[in-house]
């Protein structure tokens, strides 16, 4: 997740090889002269020593550039959590920090129905609406852009209590797949999803499905069932066999 060099990669008075990993940025530098200075000996030790260290710098030079914008930042990161008053926390992926990052610059200002959404497309990275219940007091987050429950929700609810209005309270609709989605599929189509990553369309670990042939259970039949129970069937079915 994180990269174990320390500040610094190249100290004073240290020998720097092509070993130390700089081969990675190497820059051929005798392109740029003609072939027949290229091709002496002692041009070309020069040329690739230079290219290494040349490289290093150019890589190192775009590395800095990067720190200066949020969403390609990485050790940078820790630099716009100490603006913006943000605990780091260094269990989370780059991903997850620069969506905290960003929601909290969304969220400076007054609070409206549109500096909510912002935050809450920060954290999701689809599409969101946010609908109010005025007469309650109360106002609904709904994810329409992404299924099941966007990641790093916990940050999301950190930051929206700080920026919604004491007097509101909220709650979160999230999106499914739902039965008439998958009437045109067929068992075959479905056997890289689980039952849980069917609901968020998303393929997890294969699945046998077990027992639920086409012959003995339809769709139209299983839609019946609730999840649970549709899962409590292929269980059974599979212990059975």
């Amino acid at each position: 997740m994180y990269g174990k060099n320390q500040y610094g990669l190249i100290q004073y008075a240290r020998d720097s090889t092509p070993d130390s990993g700089q081969a990675d940025y190497y820059a051929d530098l005798k392109q740029y002269v003609p072939s027949f200075v290229a091709e002496k000996a002692e041009m070309d030790a020069l040329y690739t020593a230079q290219g290494y260290e040349v490289g290093l710098a150019r890589h190192n030079l775009e590395d800095l550039v990067d720190q200066c914008f949020v969403k390609t930042a990485t050790w940078g990161l820790i630099r716009w959590e100490e603006v913006f008053g943000i605990a780091t926390n260094m269990s989370l992926s780059y991903e997850q920090r620069r969506e905290i990052i960003i929601a909290k610059i969304r969220g400076q200002g007054t609070t409206t129905k549109k500096m909510i959404k912002s935050v809450a497309e920060a954290f999701s990275g689809g599409e969101v609406e946010v609908i109010e219940d005025n007469h309650n007091y109360h106002f609904i987050v709904r994810f329409v852009g992404v299924y099941g429950i966007p990641r790093n929700m916990q940050a999301f609810i950190e930051i929206l209590e700080d920026i919604k209005p004491a007097h509101l309270w909220y709650t979160f609709d999230y999106k499914y797949i739902i039965w008439d989605n998958l009437k045109p599929k067929t068992w075959n189509d479905l056997r890289p999803y689980t039952w849980d990553g069917l609901r968020i369309d998303e393929v997890t670990s294969y699945v046998s499905w077990t027992g639920l042939s086409e012959e003995e259970y339809t769709w139209n039949r299983l839609a019946a069932y609730g999840w649970l129970k549709v899962k409590e069937i292929e269980e059974a079915k599979r212990i059975c066999n």
